[in-house]
């Protein structure tokens, strides 16, 4: 295997238009489009950058987690210290796994994703990113460089399902933000994490909603039927939470 150390990011879009196959990694918790001196985040213009390579830990920060709590919430969630240390919100993107816990938080935040190459850069909304089961619309040769989060006072939760509370992979999760409407993310109970809308009035029928939006299957951590019981029951958990 051979192992290309880029210094800049121009060096390594140049690598990458020149070596479609070659696989960004950070961390190496997981495969990862993204660059490892990318991280960070910078709060500007109403909105919050989140560099590819921002870790799980850096998202528990305090100063972060206030501004985004839901994300928070599911870092800390994710692995122990040390997967936390290393995983990133870019690999979690470039990965693009159903059952990825920091999507649900960035998809009801309104999120776009910023991609870059040599030809340039684009911004797309998080929702179009993702195609399906690990897919998403990644040309070979652009690397995903951050995303943008827009700023909000509205109150947003994360809750997961799971053998145990954290250190394991979700048999189903849940992101849940309220403002002027009802927006809901769930992941595990779909080809893709997928987001849900309401109005505000519909907050007793939204439970129903949420669950109906879901296409689960049944696998060795639960079936069909338990993932949808279980959105109803974090949807109204999640609203209550939200709505006190």
């Amino acid at each position: 295997m051979e192992v290309l150390s880029p210094r800049t990011l121009d060096e390594a879009l140049r690598i990458k238009a020149e070596r479609a196959e070659a696989v960004p990694i950070q961390g190496g918790t997981d495969v990862m489009i993204e660059l490892n001196f990318d991280h960070g985040w910078s709060r500007q213009n109403g909105t919050v950058w989140l560099g590819a390579g921002l870790t799980y830990a850096e998202a528990m920060q305090a100063a972060l987690s206030e501004l985004l709590p839901a994300l928070a919430e599911a870092s800390r969630t994710i692995g122990g210290p040390q997967i936390r240390n290393r995983g990133t919100i870019g690999g979690n993107l470039g990965t693009a796994s159903p059952a990825g816990d920091a999507i649900p938080p960035l998809l009801v935040a309104g999120t776009e994703v910023k991609l870059v190459s040599v030809r340039g850069e684009r911004a797309v909304p998080l929702q179009d990113f993702l195609v399906g089961p690990k897919r998403n619309i990644l040309a070979e040769d652009e690397l995903i460089a951050g995303v943008s989060v827009a700023l909000s006072d509205s109150r947003e939760t994360f809750m997961k399902v799971g053998p145990r509370n954290a250190m394991v992979v979700s048999v189903v999760s849940l992101a849940l933000r309220v403002d002027h409407e009802l927006r809901a993310a769930f992941g595990s109970a779909g080809p893709v994490p997928t987001l849900v809308r309401a109005e505000l009035g519909d907050v007793h029928s939204f439970p129903d909603r949420v669950a109906d939006a879901a296409s689960p299957i049944d696998d060795v951590r639960g079936t069909a039927a338990y993932r949808r019981h279980a959105l109803r029951v974090l949807t109204r958990r999640a609203l209550e939470r939200c709505l006190v």
